[in-house]
């Protein structure tokens, strides 16, 4: 039989999340952010759940393609734009609007021989200081970007750097609302903290005082659609009406009794001070679960919680079954999302334990590990 560990993408749940962001932004049109294959989810196995999305947006050619192939004939939008001037003939037939936010991308449009002037999303610089143009320089280029034959509509852009954090927006949305005040075309600025956290109708109220009220034409929902609390650990995927959209689940391979003084795993990280009953389970970080876990990160073993011990090793990790006494051989374990019991266990939860966000664990899921749709 194959290697008792497998990932579930939940279809439902996609559904549930997307819905959650209009909620949020209902005066907004919503882009599915599907960048880095759906975050970890695959496109082909996320469309479904996503479909309901007025757009869809991620990086790069290749994934407007498969898009396109799954049947969507709506606006799909290339967030960091073309990379060179023969980019602009796929995006001319595949139908993409795509972003621009350096002097290089206006010259390769210059450049490009079309009949069917490009929609772009001219992207400023307001504090991020990633990509786009200064806001001293923003207007020249849309007046250029304007004067061309190439351009069709132009859309106005901005991304905020502290959206889920004590800073909030409201700097850096002044910035971008003083800047673009009389220039025509619809404009995009809330991501999904933004659009939870500073959106016209929240759930709840967020943990601390909203800086500004962020409404656009379109919001970018991401890391949100997929489960995951944007501003976490101030608040939790649940406390924003969010569902597990991921779950990875193994089981356990073998039983070790320990003693007291016995120690567990590489490097002898972890010495039982007492007799304690592990379990071996079928995971590791070759599957994409974070090595930098320690002893005490959460696990559910048939549902119930109990603790991870020892270091993470490539094939496997070991827990406590102590609290779970009639777990033995052959029992679930969820290593982050839903159990088939139903219980949850969320992947920030287990992110936090890794020092990392939930973002990279979704991203990281590893190629070997069979994936599922319900």
């Amino acid at each position: 039989m194959p290697r008792p560990i497998h990932a579930t993408i939940h279809t439902d749940p996609l559904r549930h999340n997307l819905q959650r962001m209009r909620e949020a932004a209902p005066d907004s049109r919503v882009w599915a952010v599907v960048k880095a294959n759906a975050y970890g989810h695959g496109i082909e196995r996320a469309f479904e759940g996503l479909r309901g999305a007025d757009g869809f947006a991620l990086l790069d050619l290749d994934e407007a393609e498969r898009v396109r192939a799954l049947g969507w004939r709506g606006p799909i939008l290339l967030l960091e734009g073309v990379f060179e001037v023969r980019d602009l003939e796929r995006c001319s037939r595949l139908d993409l609007w795509h972003t621009v936010h350096c002097e290089e991308q206006i010259d390769m449009l210059a450049m490009h021989k079309t009949n069917v002037p490009q929609r772009v999303f001219l992207k400023m610089n307001s504090g991020m200081n990633r990509l786009g143009f200064a806001p001293a320089r923003y207007r020249a280029a849309w007046t250029r970007l304007n004067a061309l034959p190439q351009v069709d509509e132009i859309s106005l852009m901005t991304h905020f750097s502290d959206a889920d954090g004590a800073k909030g927006v409201a700097q850096q949305l002044a910035v971008f609302e003083q800047t673009t005040r009389d220039l025509p075309g619809e404009r995009t600025v809330g991501n999904s903290a933004a659009s939870l956290r500073c959106g016209a109708t929240p759930l709840q109220p967020f943990a601390g005082t909203p800086t500004a009220l962020v409404t656009a034409d379109w919001v970018r929902a991401g890391i949100a659609l997929y489960g995951s609390a944007p501003d976490f650990p101030a608040n939790s995927a649940a406390q924003w009406g969010l569902q597990p959209t991921m779950s990875l689940r193994a089981k356990i391979i073998g039983v070790q009794q320990l003693q007291a003084g016995d120690s567990v795993g590489y490097g002898s990280s972890f010495v039982a001070d007492g007799p304690l009953r592990i379990g071996v389970v079928s995971c590791g970080y070759a599957d994409g679960y974070p090595r930098h876990c320690s002893t005490g990160t959460p696990v559910l073993v048939g549902g119930a919680p109990t603790r991870l011990v020892g270091r993470v090793s490539m094939d496997m990790i070991t827990v406590d079954l102590d609290p779970v006494p009639a777990a033995g051989f052959g029992s679930e374990v969820t290593l982050w999302g839903r159990a088939a019991s139903g219980a949850v266990l969320p992947i920030d939860e287990v992110a936090r334990a890794a020092g990392t966000v939930g973002y990279e664990l979704m991203c990281a899921l590893a190629q070997r590990v069979p994936t599922a749709v319900d």
